[in-house]
C-alpha cells in the first residue's frame, strides 16, 4: 500500500540546515533556522533553565504521566507571563502542548470542531501556519499584511480583511515579533484590531512565540492585553522554545479566554481530548523547568535578566544592519524599527542563491533573515556582499 504514496518535498528552510552543514566555506552564514545564537554562534541554554535542570535533577520524584491537560503549575505560571491579572484566571481554559505548533493545532482542531470553517491569514506568514490549518480543516482566506519592498506594514489590508469576514470566523494574529517580517503593529492598530474583532464577532486566535524578543516581556503582550480586554472569547498559542530557549523540549500551551467559568472548564475538556487522540500526554521536561524557574523570584529575576540581553543584542544588530543597507535600499532603514528575530530583504530568488553560491550567506529563498544569526563581527561584510548585488 505504500506503492501509492508519492514523496512529499522536503521542508525547504529544514533542508537549508543541511546544505550549511555540508558547506566547508570558513566564513559561511546561516540566516536561515530560526534559533537565536549568541556572539560565539552557539544556540545558549539560559542559566535559570540550567539551574533549575539541576533542581529537578535532584527533587523530581516520578517520570509518571502529567495527564492530557499536563503541568497545571505550569500553566498558571506561565498565564500569569502572558495575560497578567487581564482576564479572571478561572475564565481561561489551558491545556499543556508540545511547542507552539502543538497549540496551533489543537486551536485550529477546537476551531473546526466549534463549527468554525475560515481562517483569516496575513501574508507573509510563518509557512507552518497554513499547513497546520489545513490539515484541521479549515478554509484559509489571506490578505496582503506587510509590503517587502517599502517594508510597511499593510494596515489597510488587514482591517479590510477583518470588514470582510463573517461572524464565526477565526483570524489569526502574532502578538509581537512577526514572523517573518518583523513587522510592528501600534498600540492605537491594537484598539482598532480589537474593537473591529468585537464588532464582527470574529474569533482571534493569537501566536506568541517570541515574548521577551522585541520590546520587552511587558511590551511584547499590551496589544494582547488590550484585545482580551475588548472581546469575548479568544485562543492564544504560546511557544517556550525562544523565550526560554527550550526548542527540544517542545515546551508550550493553548489558552482559550472564555466569558465564565463553567464555558472554561467546557474548552479545557474539548482541548484535553484533542491532545488525547493526538499526542495523548504532553512531554514534561520542558514544562517542569519553566514552571521551576517562573516560581522562584530569583531564578526568574536572572531569566528576564538574560532574556534582555539577547534582545538588546538584536536591537543592536538591526541598527548596524540597517545603516549599511538603507545606501542600497532606503526602505531597509525600516529594519532598526522591527522587532524580534526576522526582517524580509526585497530580494529575488536569483539573488539569495548569488550570495549562497557566490558568498556561503544562506537565507530562504524569501530572502527572510534571522537578525539573531548574526554576529557583530560578520555585519559589515554581509553588508558589503549584499550591496554588492
Amino acid at each position: 500500500m505504500f506503492d501509492a504514496l508519492t514523496r512529499q518535498p522536503d521542508d525547504p528552510l529544514l533542508a537549508l540546515i543541511g546544505l550549511f552543514s555540508k558547506d566547508e566555506r570558513p566564513g559561511k552564514v546561516d540566516l536561515g533556522v530560526g534559533v537565536y545564537r549568541d556572539e560565539t554562534g552557539r544556540t545558549p541554554i539560559f542559566r535559570a533553565v540550567k539551574a533549575a535542570e539541576r533542581r529537578l535533577l535532584e527533587t523530581q520524584e516520578t517520570k509518571a504521566y502529567v495527564g492530557p491537560e499536563g503541568d497545571l503549575v505550569f500553566l498558571d505560571h506561565l498565564w500569569a507571563l502572558v495575560g497578567g491579572e487581564t482576564v479572571e484566571r478561572s475564565h481561561v481554559a489551558g491545556v499543556q502542548t508540545p511547542g507552539g505548533s502543538g497549540a496551533l493545532r489543537l486551536a485550529a482542531d477546537l476551531i473546526h470542531r466549534m463549527g468554525g470553517r475560515k481562517i483569516w491569514l496575513g501574508l507573509p506568514s510563518w509557512p507552518n501556519h497554513a499547513p497546520i490549518f489545513k490539515a484541521a480543516g479549515l478554509e484559509i482566506a489571506t490578505y496582503d499584511f506587510f509590503d517587502i519592498p517599502s517594508q510597511l506594514v499593510s494596515f489597510d489590508n488587514l482591517v479590510s480583511a477583518l470588514e470582510g469576514a463573517a461572524a464565526g470566523d477565526a483570524v489569526l494574529l502574532h502578538a509581537s515579533c512577526h514572523n517573518p517580517t518583523g513587522g510592528v503593529l501600534s498600540e492605537p492598530q491594537w484598539m482598532e484590531i480589537a474593537a473591529l474583532v468585537a464588532e464582527r464577532g470574529l474569533l482571534p486566535l493569537v501566536d506568541l512565540a517570541y515574548q521577551g524578543f522585541g520590546r520587552g516581556l511587558e511590551q511584547d503582550v499590551a496589544g494582547l492585553r488590550h484585545l482580551l480586554t475588548v472581546v469575548p472569547e479568544a485562543l492564544v498559542a504560546v511557544s517556550c522554545s525562544k523565550s526560554f530557549g527550550l526548542y527540544r523540549e517542545r515546551t508550550g500551551a493553548i489558552f482559550g479566554v472564555t466569558t465564565s467559568s463553567s464555558s472554561a472548564d467546557t474548552v479545557r475538556s474539548n482541548l484535553a481530548g484533542l491532545a488525547r487522540t493526538s499526542y495523548s500526554m504532553p512531554p514534561d521536561h520542558g514544562a517542569a523547568v519553566v514552571r521551576t524557574i517562573l516560581a522562584d523570584p530569583e531564578l526568574a529575576r536572572d531569566w528576564a535578566e538574560e532574556l534582555e540581553g539577547m534582545r538588546l543584542r538584536m536591537t543592536g544588530i538591526r541598527k548596524m544592519l540597517a545603516e549599511g543597507l538603507r545606501g542600497r535600499w532606503q526602505s531597509l532603514g525600516a529594519i532598526a524599527g522591527q522587532e524580534g528575530m526576522f526582517s524580509m530583504l526585497p530580494l529575488a530568488e536569483a539573488e539569495v542563491m548569488r550570495l549562497r553560491t557566490d558568498h556561503g550567506i544562506y537565507m530562504p529563498g524569501s530572502g527572510r533573515i534571522n537578525i539573531a544569526g548574526l554576529k557583530t563581527a560578520e555585519v559589515a561584510g554581509v553588508i558589503q556582499k549584499f550591496t554588492s548585488l
